[in-house]
C-alpha cells in the first residue's frame, strides 16, 4: 500500500491542545499512484492511491491485549516540576518540535518535550511522531507505540471526536502493514461507526470530515481486500472514489487513477460490467487532461484489455493492447511493454491466430532474460498456442520449461508462480493430463494456503481440483475440496456470486453419484437459487440447475416434484427461441418419461410436511 498523508496537521500549540481540539487542514493533498494494470495481475489486491495517516487516540482494547507491549517502545515520562513548566522553555521546545526536518530529529524533540509537558498536552506530537514512522516504514512497531500513546492520551473522555477517528484510522494503518489484519479491520470499524455518529449530529464540518472518511473508506477496502472479502471491499472503495467526485475537479488526473483502480478491483472478481464504466471514464480523463501519449492512458488501455477479454470482445482488447504498445514503447519501458506484447498474443490465441501468435512469442522470447520469470510467461503462452493446434509433445516440452523456471522462483514471486501453475494445470487438463493438472493445482494450493489475500485464488483452486476428482470417478475425494471452496468464495464474492453456484452443482453431481439424492437435491436447490439471481432464470446454466433439480426429486421417487421443475425447464427453454429445439426436445421427452413412472408406481412421494415443502419451493 502506497503510504502518503491526506491530512495536514494545524500547529502543534498547547494552548490549542487544551482548549479544543485542533482543526484539520482544508488542504487534500494529491497522490498519484504509479499503478499499472495487465492480465496478470488482476488479481492482486487493489493499490491505493492515497492513505491518511489519522492521528491520535486511546483504544481501551489494545490495552487489554498482551501480544502488544507498547510500552516498552514509546518511553513513558519523567514527573514533572515546576521548573520544567516554564512557559518560555516549552515554547521552545515546541518550535523544536515542528521545525524538525527528520525522524530522528523529531524523536530527540519529542523526548525533550516530554520533560515539561503532561501526557494529554503530548497526545498530537505522539500521533504526529506516528504518522511520520508510519510513513517511512522503517519501524511499524515503534509507530504503532506512539499512534497507542496518542490514543490513550486524546481519547480520555470517551467521546467522539475527529481526532480520534484520525487516531483509530492510524492505527488500523499501522496493522495493515503489519498483516495484522483483524485488528486492523477492528479500529477501522470502529472508525467508521464514530464517522457516523459525527456525520448525523454535525458535529464536524463537511471539509474537515470528508478527507478522514475517505481514508478510513479506502483501508477498509484495502483491508478486506487483504482478507480476500472482495465484494464487501468494493463498497468501501467505491465509497472512497464517490468522495474523491465530490472533492477533487472532475478532470482530476488523481480521479482518473482512481477510477482505473476502482476498475481494476472489479476485474479482480470477474465483474467486467461494472469494471466497464471506470476504466472508460479513466481513459477520458487522462485523454483529456495528458494526452493520447501519456503513460496513465497505456495503463488506462491495458486494464481496458482486460475487461474487454473477460466480456468475451477480443478484437476490442486486442485493439487497446496495440494502442497501449505504443506508448509504451515512445516511453522505453521495456519491462511493461514485454509484458503487453505477451497479452498480446494471448489474445491472439483467444482469437485463433495460432500461427501468429507464436510468431509473436518467437520474437518475444529473445527479450527475455534466461531464468526470467517474462521467458516462463512466454513459454507458457507458447504451450497453449501450440495445445490448440494439437501439437501435444511441443506444448508438454514448452511447459516443461516453464515449470523449470517457476521452481526456482517460488519463494521470491509465490503469487505470480501459483497463477502460472494455475494457468498450466489447464492446458494439461484440455490435454487429458488430468493427474499432472491435478498435481499443479495442489503444488498451487500450497503456495496460496500461505498467502492470506488469495483466498479468493485459492478457492477457486479447491473447486477447480474437486471438479477434476469428480471427472476421474474419485467422488468421496471431491466433496471435502468443494465444499472448501464453496465456504471461501462464498466469503470472498458473497452468497450469490455465480462462482459459489456451480459449485454446489457439481457437489450435487457427487452425492447423487453416490447415491444421496436427497443431499444432491439441497445443493441443487441451491445453486438453482444462486444462478437465478446471479445469471437470470432463463440463463442455460440455471436452466440446467432447474433440471438436475428434477433428476434429483426422480431419484427420490418424489415424482410430483419432478414433474414441476421438468416443466420450468421446458418453459425456460421454450423462451429462446428455435436455435435450443434440441434441448426443448430432450426436455418433453424427459418429461414424459416422468410422468409414465408417476402414473406407473405406487410409491411416488409427495413432501408433505412444512419443512419439505419450504425446501422444495425455495
Amino acid at each position: 500500500m502506497k503510504k502518503a498523508s491526506i491530512l495536514l496537521f494545524s500547529s502543534f500549540n498547547r494552548k490549542r491542545i487544551m482548549k479544543t481540539a485542533p482543526l484539520l487542514s482544508r488542504n487534500y493533498i494529491s497522490h498519484h499512484s504509479p499503478s499499472s494494470s495487465s492480465l496478470h495481475s488482476t488479481s492482486r489486491p487493489l493499490q491505493s492511491c492515497a492513505k491518511t495517516h489519522g492521528l491520535i487516540f486511546q483504544l481501551h482494547r489494545f490495552q487489554t491485549n498482551p501480544s502488544h507491549n507498547l510500552d516498552t517502545l514509546a518511553e513513558k515520562p519523567t514527573p514533572l516540576s515546576s521548573r520544567q513548566r516554564n512557559p518560555r522553555e516549552k515554547s521552545d521546545l515546541e518550535k523544536a518540535f515542528e521545525s524538525a526536518k527528520t525522524s530522528e530529529e523529531m524523536l530527540r524533540a519529542f523526548k525533550d518535550m516530554e520533560a515539561c509537558f503532561d501526557e494529554r498536552e503530548l497526545g498530537i506530537a505522539s500521533l504526529k511522531v506516528g504518522l511520520r514512522l508510519d510513513r517511512e516504514g522503517a519501524d511499524p512497531e515503534k509507530a504503532l507505540s506512539f499512534a497507542d500513546r496518542a490514543l490513550k492520551a486524546l481519547d480520555q473522555d470517551g467521546k467522539p471526536s475527529l481526532l480520534v477517528v484520525m487516531c483509530l484510522q492510524l492505527m488500523g494503518s499501522i496493522n495493515y502493514s503489519l498483516k495484522r489484519f483483524n485488528d486492523s479491520l477492528d479500529y477501522l470499524n470502529k472508525a467508521n461507526r464514530l464517522l457516523s455518529v459525527l456525520e448525523e449530529g454535525d458535529l464536524v464540518s463537511v471539509e474537515n470530515i470528508r478527507p478522514v472518511l475517505h481514508a478510513v473508506q479506502l483501508e477498509l477496502g484495502n483491508v478486506k481486500t487483504a482478507m480476500g472479502r472482495r465484494e464487501e471491499a468494493l463498497f468501501h472503495l467505491k465509497k472512497a472514489v464517490e468522495i474523491k467526485e465530490v472533492t477533487l475537479e472532475k478532470d482530476s488526473k488523481e480521479l482518473g487513477v482512481a477510477y482505473r483502480d476502482l476498475a481494476d478491483a472489479y476485474v479482480s472478481v470477474l465483474n467486467f460490467k461494472e469494471a466497464l464504466p471506470f476504466g472508460l471514464k479513466a481513459l477520458e480523463i487522462h485523454m483529456k487532461e495528458l494526452g493520447q501519449n501519456s503513460v496513465e492512458v497505456a495503463h488506462d488501455r491495458r486494464i481496458l484489455g482486460v475487461i474487454y477479454t473477460g466480456m468475451e470482445e477480443h478484437e476490442k482488447a486486442l485493439e487497446q493492447n496495440e494502442l497501449s504498445r505504443k506508448v509504451l514503447k515512445n516511453w522505453g519501458l521495456s519491462s511493461e511493454l514485454l509484458r503487453a506484447e505477451i497479452d498480446a498474443a494471448n489474445m491472439q490465441i483467444v482469437l485463433g491466430k495460432y500461427g501468429e501468435a507464436i510468431n509473436t512469442l518467437k520474437g518475444i522470447v529473445q527479450q527475455t532474460e534466461k531464468g526470467s520469470e517474462n521467458r516462463a510467461q512466454v513459454f507458457i503462452s507458447m504451450g497453449k498456442a501450440l495445445c490448440h493446434q494439437e501439437k501435444f509433445t511441443d506444448s508438454k516440452r514448452c511447459l516443461e520449461i516453464a515449470c523449470g523456471i517457476l521452481d526456482k522462483k517460488e519463494a521470491a514471486s509465490p503469487i505470480e508462480v501459483a497463477e502460472a501453475y494455475s494457468e498450466i494445470s489447464m492446458l494439461y487438463e484440455t490435454m487429458d493430463e488430468v493427474e499432472t493438472a491435478i498435481s499443479l493445482l495442489k503444488r498451487t494450493s500450497a503456495i496460496l494456503e500461505k498467502q492470506p489475500q488469495e483466498q479468493h485464488s485459492e478457492g477457486s483452486v479447491s473447486a477447480r481440483i474437486g471438479w477434476l476428482l469428480l471427472l476421474r470417478g474419485e467422488v468421496p475425494q471431491a466433496i471435502p475440496y468443494l465444499e472448501s471452496a464453496a465456504e471461501r468464495l462464498k466469503e470472498c464474492f458473497g452468497s450469490k456470486h455465480f462462482g459459489v453456484g456451480y459449485i454446489y452443482k457439481n457437489l450435487g453431481t457427487a452425492y447423487l453419484e453416490l447415491d444421496m439424492p436427497k443431499s444432491a437435491a439441497q445443493m441443487f436447490s441451491v445453486a438453482k437459487d444462486i444462478m437465478d439471481v446471479s445469471l437470470g432464470p432463463h440463463h442455460a446454466d440455471s436452466i440446467e440447475a432447474c433440471q438436475n433439480l428434477s433428476k434429483a426429486y426422480s431419484a427420490m421417487g418424489s415424482y410430483t416434484l419432478a414433474i414441476e421443475f421438468q416443466q420450468q425447464v421446458i418453459d425456460a427453454w421454450e423462451g429462446h427461441g428455435p436455435s435450443v429445439e434440441d434441448e426443448l426436445r430432450e426436455a418433453r421427452r424427459i418429461l414424459e418419461e416422468l410422468k409414465m413412472k408417476g402414473n406407473s408406481t405406487s410409491s411416488n412421494r409427495v413432501p408433505t410436511s412444512h419443512e419439505d415443502i419450504a425446501f422444495a419451493t425455495k
